[in-house]
């Protein structure tokens, strides 16, 4: 067990299939608590940069409920990775890290290699490879043409069961087409993910970019948006995952709790894909459990519409999530930063469809991810500044999106604020839609 800010801690650990390692499952009927946080990491490879991030985040909980309250503390641990050029604000970087602003680097470093033999096992010869174009960067439109066609090989790959045919989404199948980052000409997309990555520049750091990855140099610059093709093709993946976990893996996990423990209040937080994972976990939860009291979700890295009960630009269909709100006895909390690049930038082109302008790709509402703007296109929906909810509380059911980026705003690129959410705001938040201490 890591050592923890906080006690009773239990972690709760699943395979890339959703299957649960059964004596931790077991241990959180032992827990002698009213109410349970459990949250779930995002797109992280190590587990002890996840038990990091738990305890960081849970260290103001203790200070800020009240008597009658005895709160205990889950971390959801799930397969996932994470490139490591991504920096979480805060947290002191390894004796082996990459460079702050190694992100704009094409090179892909050795731990970023493992992670993805980790996750993609039998392609060790395929991520070898990668490797030596994006350290080569050759100045070839033919070099472009393999490198998209050995990461899409990834990207087909099974993860967890799931097969990479099926690029599941947070919208409807017959409304999703085929995502751009998969199937553009890869040159195109390097190119502008190229472009994404300096907006990404300029976003976080408000100030231009060293260096026009538009004009000039040739093919050597569009390397840099290579990188991040592979990032967003392996970021497929993980999203399948993440539905997964949830899904079949921790929906079913709070039914058993409800059985063996229903007086126990159940509170779920999800960062980024950690965010879509929770989220899921309502497509598993069995009928009739109601313990989940609040689902709050942190840069949520899925669609805005998942909870959609009619499309705007598709009436006739919902989101993957359709009125699973109903399944929490308490609020559905999203909350967002205009700080957050990674969603505001570089999400809406990887997530929308091949073929689509690339000039109006940040303009088309269709590809925002939650973490953005916030949930959309549910009746009633309250919106909220951080300092309203904070203020005058939470509603207690529903759907809420509170606008964070008042503390939400640190962070280079390519992410920008997306992993900065180790705030007591943010604690106070969840304490809030939970009613806990109230």
């Amino acid at each position: 067990m890591p050592e923890m800010s906080v006690e009773p801690y239990r972690e709760v650990t699943f395979d890339r299939d959703g299957d649960v390692d059964a004596t931790q499952r077991d241990s959180l009927a032992e827990m002698d608590v009213t109410d349970l946080v459990m949250f779930a990491h995002g797109w992280n490879n190590s587990p002890s940069v996840a038990d990091q991030l738990y305890s960081a985040f849970f260290a103001p909980f203790p200070g800020l409920t009240g008597d009658g309250v005895r709160l205990g503390y889950v971390g959801v641990v799930w397969p996932s990775m994470k490139f490591t050029d991504e920096s979480i604000p805060d947290f002191l970087p390894s004796a082996t890290a990459p460079p702050l602003h190694s992100a704009l680097e094409s090179a892909l470093d050795k731990a970023t290699q493992d992670a993805l033999v980790e996750l993609f096992p039998g392609h060790d010869g395929t991520v070898r490879r990668l490797a030596q174009l994006l350290n080569a960067q050759p100045d070839s439109e033919a070099a472009f043409a393999e490198f998209g066609s050995l990461a899409r090989q990834l990207a087909e790959a099974p993860v967890g069961g799931v097969g990479g045919t099926c690029f599941t989404d947070d919208l409807p199948h017959d409304e999703q087409g085929p995502p751009a980052v998969l199937f553009e000409d890869s040159l195109t997309m390097c190119r502008r993910f190229a472009l994404a990555l300096e907006e990404s520049v300029e976003v976080t750091e408000k100030e231009p970019a060293v260096e026009s990855f538009a004009v000039g140099g040739g093919l050597k610059k569009v390397w840099k948006g290579a990188k991040e093709l592979l990032r967003q093709t392996t970021y497929y993946a993980m999203k399948r995952r993440a539905g997964r976990v949830g899904e079949l893996g921790l929906g079913p996990l709070l039914g058993q709790l409800a059985r063996s423990s229903p007086a126990v209040r159940v509170h779920l937080v999800g960062h980024s894909q950690g965010a879509r994972l929770v989220s899921f976990a309502l497509r598993g939860l069995p009928h009739g459990a109601n313990n989940v009291k609040s689902l709050t979700l942190l840069q949520g890295a899925f669609s805005h519409y998942a909870f959609a009960q009619s499309l705007p630009h598709a009436a006739h269909s919902g989101g993957a999530l359709r009125s699973m709100e109903h399944r929490v006895d308490g609020p559905v909390v999203a909350c967002y930063s205009r700080h957050d690049s990674a969603l505001g930038v570089i999400y809406p082109l990887a997530s929308s469809l091949a073929g689509d302008d690339a000039n109006v790709v940040g303009l088309d509402k269709r590809w925002w991810a939650m973490g953005h703007d916030g949930i959309q296109a549910v009746q009633p929906l309250v919106r909220l500044t951080l300092e309203e909810a904070l203020r005058q509380g939470i509603p207690g059911s529903g759907c809420v999106s509170v606008d964070t980026a008042s503390v939400v705003r640190r962070g280079g690129p390519p992410a920008g604020a997306h992993s900065d959410i180790c705030h007591e705001e943010l604690a106070r938040v969840v304490l809030a839609a939970g009613r806990i201490g109230r």
